[in-house]
């Protein structure tokens, strides 16, 4: 119980509830401005904007080739003030050349691809240059976490989420679907402009890192290509069912079914986003470290208990409240709740900690692995099963990708230490 009460203060002393709530506002807001777009832009046009942001959404991980992932982590284990903000420095000069390389390739691919809705090639344009004020938003917000800011960082969510429904609601009214594009582009970029100062960095001071070698790149891409990979483990279901079902109104039910127990998975990724540079500064101190999974272990498991207690006694009532026609898929339901336990005891910690050792790539790997054992299940238990099947393969992964980052990170973690002695 000491535990657990430690690891709740040392959460709210590092301004954790600030993140808690700013993620809140953040996704409400964010609701807000899809359903303002949806009421101020004909469905048609829209459709075609949201298939091409789909595509760059996609590909946002890998702005700068991961070099936020890779600032976040070695940027905690330098010492001094000056260290990290050279490394905020070399991590945004070299950023927005490779953002900027990539956005030249999407538009140069673009051009030799054939896309069945019109006007796709245009809005995928438009819409790459997200990728550069995406990056530098990332970055500044990783300087805040690296600065022990947290209530600043926070403060960069909340006034994005403003700033996305104002640009949203006005650019949309006077000029649609082009003002919703420019809108999506403007909100990373000018929550960019209004926090880059409060950093306090001297922008003509540079020290040289040995830091910034070929592993620190290598962070960076493996990092960013294992965010991708989760992100398609998240889709890649509804792919299967459209596809192999052919039935598009179990692609709506699996869509909406899942909604719920998705969202939730914001609670374990705020209590990292607010822990994940305090553990990786004392990363060679073993007994923090264990302490520190023990704690996060028990107050998840609590959280897990509540959840899936709650969603068994009223897995009907939640269901209906989206629409009556979802209570059939119960089972479903169900089932996607018991799975995102695993993400939040195992998985959201251990490839965390993974990523606080250097090993990102060790992510991707299990990543590649799951979304290869997603496709050949699903080819099975969806023809037999429906969604349900779908369901069954998702709830699985999560708790093997979880197991695996676990059994991976004490593994590897064990000879880490071993090595510094």
């Amino acid at each position: 119980m000491n535990l657990l009460i430690t690891y709740v203060k040392n959460f709210i002393n590092r301004a954790g509830s600030y993140v808690f709530i700013a993620t809140i506002f953040a996704r409400i807001f964010s609701f807000i401005a899809s359903w303002l777009a949806l009421k101020l832009i004909s469905n048609d046009e829209l459709g075609v904007v949201l298939f091409a942001y789909n595509i760059i959404v996609f590909l946002i991980p890998i702005s700068g080739f991961g070099l936020n992932q890779s600032l976040i982590r070695y940027g905690a284990l330098l010492k001094s003030k000056e260290e990290k903000n050279s490394l905020f420095l070399y991590v945004l000069n070299k950023g927005v050349l490779a953002s900027l390389a990539i956005i030249a390739l999407i538009i140069f691919s673009s051009f030799f691809v054939t896309f069945k809705f019109e006007n796709t090639q245009f809005y995928i344009i438009i819409l790459s240059f997200i990728i550069l004020p995406s990056f530098i938003f990332e970055i500044i917000r990783a300087q805040f976490r690296l600065q022990h800011n947290n209530k600043i960082f926070a403060y960069t969510e909340f006034s994005h989420s403003i700033i996305l429904l104002l640009s949203v609601f006005i650019l949309s009214y006077f000029f649609q679907e082009i003002g919703y594009t420019i809108a999506l582009i403007a909100a990373p970029l000018l929550t960019s402009i209004l926090f880059i100062n409060k950093l306090n960095i001297d922008f003509s001071s540079k020290i040289k890192l040995a830091i910034t070698n070929f592993s620190f790149w290598k962070y960076g891409v493996f990092a960013s290509l294992s965010n991708v990979l989760t992100q398609l483990l998240f889709v890649i279901d509804i792919l299967l069912i459209g596809y192999l079902l052919e039935d598009t109104e179990m692609i709506t039910n699996y869509r909406y079914i899942s909604l719920i127990p998705f969202s939730l998975l914001f609670l374990p990724r705020v209590f990292i986003a607010t822990d994940f540079v305090a553990f990786t500064e004392k990363i060679y101190d073993k007994n923090y470290i264990v302490d520190y999974m023990k704690s996060y272990m028990l107050f998840f498991l609590i959280i897990s208990c509540v959840l899936l207690l709650f969603s068994f006694l009223f897995a009907e009532q939640i269901l209906a409240i989206l629409d009556r026609n979802f209570i059939q898929f119960v089972d479903t339901f169900l089932i996607l709740m018991f799975g995102i336990v695993g993400i939040y005891i195992f998985r959201g910690l251990f490839g965390n900690l993974l990523s606080s050792i250097g090993k990102a790539h060790i992510n991707y790997y299990i990543a590649s692995f799951a979304l290869i054992i997603n496709i050949i299940t699903n080819y099975y238990l969806i023809p037999k099963y429906g969604i349900k099947g779908a369901a069954i393969t998702s709830a699985i992964l999560m708790w093997f990708t979880g197991i695996i980052s676990l059994i991976w990170f004490w593994y590897l973690y064990r000879k880490l230490l071993l090595n510094k002695k």
